[in-house]
């Protein structure tokens, strides 16, 4: 058989539940709408890229497998067009209003849900002081009674608009220069950072920046970009900050002393990545200790972390999702290289993944080492 036919044959043992889906063109962003729905936009240029609000398919939005339902496929419940990539996209909690980012990095646009048509409008925009031609600011949120957008394209820039008085509430008040790669908002008065060279800090907006931090990226990882993301404070013990370099390097940090990595480990990865941009790290949401990786290929690889306290070398992941490799149908000879992915607010072991072809796919693994 064919690699292909070898994979669909394999894949009814690998996952509980598989989904692949064709959008009208690639996405970097998978943003939920509670647990039910998502959006997704498009990053194309020089062209207009389209902003949908995607319904999940029934069967997708249940507790349990009820049976066979007649939905199949993801509804269209809003849109909008946009005149520029939309490079990050952030829903703003117990609002309909959205922000995006992306190039030119002049502005962060604001956006509308509608209530009685399937229009997202356009409604304002804020202005970034710092105009950089190929950078891009990076954007989160402050979901609170009045919502803030934390937004910064390096540590020099960051500050936080007040999204109805679209008043700057805070500054970093540095004159660093370090370029950032990720924002997260952690509580009402705090959020991370991650700069490019693999800088993490912790910052309390309560206070002037003195962030709790890590200066210099982890020693053998020169030149390599990095990503990072905060593990919810509800997930038990352990270390909770995951940070992934474009070399495939990962390294597990204890928030209360970032400067020693509790692990460093190398992800089984054949080459860097191709475009570091694309790098992402999440933990799940409704797992102990699992995280998920992509950006390096056409694959997401998920980990068990639990074992590897002092651990170092090269580590095996506990799944890989293969299938915008192996469903592949632009005809090319080059494989699609995953854009982004993301967990499933409510079902622990289920994933969205998309990829530079367009594709789009849901899937629930199944853990073959519980399963023997």
């Amino acid at each position: 058989m064919e690699p292909a036919e070898d994979w669909l044959v394999e894949s009814l043992r690998l996952y509980q539940d598989f989904h692949a889906f064709d959008l009208s063109g690639a996405t970097r962003v998978l943003e939920w709408i509670d647990d039910k729905g998502i959006f997704v936009a498009g990053y194309e240029r020089p062209k207009k890229n389209e902003i949908l609000h995607l319904v999940l398919p029934l069967r997708l939005s249940v507790k349990e497998n009820q049976g066979l339902f007649p939905e199949r496929d993801f509804k269209v419940r809003h849109g909008a067009f946009s005149d520029r990539p939309v490079f990050d996209l952030k829903h703003v909690p117990d609002t309909r209003l959205l922000v995006t980012s992306g190039l030119p990095g002049c502005y962060l646009q604001v956006w509308q849900v509608a209530e009685d048509t399937d229009v997202i409008k356009a409604v304002s925009t804020i202005a970034v002081h710092e105009k950089e031609g190929s950078l891009w600011p990076r954007v989160a949120i402050f979901s609170s009674v009045a919502p803030g957008v934390l937004h910064g394209v390096r540590l020099s820039s960051l500050r936080v608009v007040d999204l109805a008085s679209q008043k700057t509430t805070y500054t970093s008040g540095v004159s660093d220069s370090e370029e950032l790669s990720s924002l997260q908002v952690l509580d009402a008065h705090s959020f991370a950072f991650c700069c490019t060279s693999g800088r993490l800090g912790l910052v309390d907006t309560r206070q002037k920046l003195a962030p709790s931090e890590n200066v210099s990226p982890s020693p053998g990882s020169a030149g390599g970009r990095w990503c990072a993301e905060v593990r919810g404070r509800d997930r038990g013990p352990g270390p909770s900050i995951a940070s992934l370099c474009s070399d495939g390097q990962l390294c597990l940090l204890d928030p209360r002393d970032l400067c020693h990595p509790v692990s460093s480990v190398q992800c089984p990865v054949s080459t860097p990545s191709p475009d570091p941009e694309l790098l992402r790290v999440t933990w799940a949401p409704g797992l102990d200790n699992c995280l998920a990786i992509s950006g390096f290929d056409g694959t997401v690889q998920v980990f068990d972390v639990s074992a590897w306290h002092g651990v170092e070398g090269q580590v095996e992941p506990l799944f890989t999702h293969r299938g915008h490799i192996f469903l592949d149908g632009n005809g090319t000879d080059t494989a699609p290289l995953v854009t982004t992915h993301t967990w499933h607010p409510r079902k622990p072991r289920t994933l969205l993944s998309a990829a530079s072809d367009a594709s789009l796919h849901v899937w629930d693994w199944v853990e073959l080492r519980a399963s023997r």
